[in-house]
């Protein structure tokens, strides 16, 4: 089976939701779209909000299944914590309930209200009773980065009840340079991600805690090309006590899904960190998704890694179950 790990959702129980909820500042601006987010006016395309939907779209691409997480304009980390937990908690009933309708196929990951770590664990615990396999956060919340010990019940609490954690970028500080080209998206999410990773690792957040699990989007931005940096600053430049001299040894720890839209690219990221640290992602349905991910999988990897880094390496991260009658025909 060749399941997308980065496959975005949004459920159609969020335009009751937004619609109730002015604080937001996101109203339905038609019978599929709510307007007034971070990214304007939006479209709940059926690929966004339907099983079925996006099963075929799934198909289309030459995939099987999913694992869905929410939309990271959706996060919303910047309002108080209980309408933060009020949207979590509208966001993961409507993940499940489109899972619940194809669980052979579709699986889904957890969202929580980041500006609460103690609330997040919460609802990590209760989340994980009904039925996720791992939990999406961004990769900041605007005012903190992951590494601040601010968050260590979160992290605490992934742990302990196994769940891998996926860093989508996002709440990214503006750059003069970014206007004008998409390179907030093109680049900027790269940055982000980059950032978000080495922090984790330089600030001992992932060092002593081998169950803290976590999952990188877009290929973990520039981390394979720039991990030689890394390691040569550490050496020569003024660090923490204690911050770790080789940045890939927490590779198997942190996984990369395999979104690099170029093939030698692709094989580098492969060479680099080895095919059992890779998964499949595309960011589908989103216009920023790889067109023909199993296809430049395969050029990139070869038949047999490519089967590994679509199959076998999620259903062994995320403890999924899966039959070969659920693949798709």
């Amino acid at each position: 089976m060749k399941i997308d790990v980065h496959n975005h959702a949004i459920p159609e129980n969020l335009i009751e939701f937004f619609a109730s909820e002015p604080d937001f500042g996101i109203v339905p601006t038609g019978e599929y779209r709510l307007g007034g987010g971070p990214e304007g006016d939006m479209e709940l395309t059926p690929a966004f909000r339907d099983a079925d939907a996006k099963l075929a779209n799934l198909e289309r691409h030459g995939l099987d299944a999913a694992i869905v997480s929410i939309n990271p304009p959706f996060f919303h980390y910047e309002v108080d914590a209980g309408a933060g937990a009020a949207l979590a908690a509208a966001v993961n009933d409507g993940l499940r309930a489109m899972c619940a309708s194809r669980p052979d196929r579709l699986w889904w990951l957890a969202t929580v209200p980041l500006q609460d770590p103690h609330r997040s664990a919460a609802t990590l615990e209760e989340q994980k009773r009904l039925g996720c396999v791992g939990v999406e956060i961004a990769t900041s919340t605007g005012e903190r980065r992951l590494d601040d010990p601010f968050f260590e019940p979160f992290w605490a609490a992934a742990e302990e009840l196994g769940l891998p954690v996926m860093l989508h970028p996002a709440y990214q500080h503006p750059h003069p340079g970014y206007p004008g080209f998409e390179l907030q998206n093109a680049v900027g999410n790269l940055f982000e991600t980059t950032i978000a990773i080495e922090r984790l690792i330089l600030a001992g957040t992932l060092d002593p805690h081998p169950g803290r699990r976590v999952v990188i989007v877009h290929s973990g931005g520039f981390f394979a090309y720039q991990h030689g940096r890394l390691r040569h600053a550490r050496r020569v430049r003024s660090f923490p006590d204690g911050a770790p001299d080789e940045p890939l040894a927490y590779v198997g720890q942190i996984r990369f899904d395999c979104l690099t839209h170029d093939r030698k690219a692709l094989s580098f990221l492969i060479d680099q960190l080895g095919a059992e640290n890779i998964l499949l992602g595309t960011d589908l349905p989103c216009d920023m998704a790889s067109p023909e991910p199993w296809d430049e999988l395969v050029a990139a990897a070869g038949a047999e890694a490519a089967r590994r880094i679509a199959g076998e390496n999620a259903v062994e991260l995320f403890g999924l179950r899966v039959t070969e009658t659920a693949a798709a025909p």
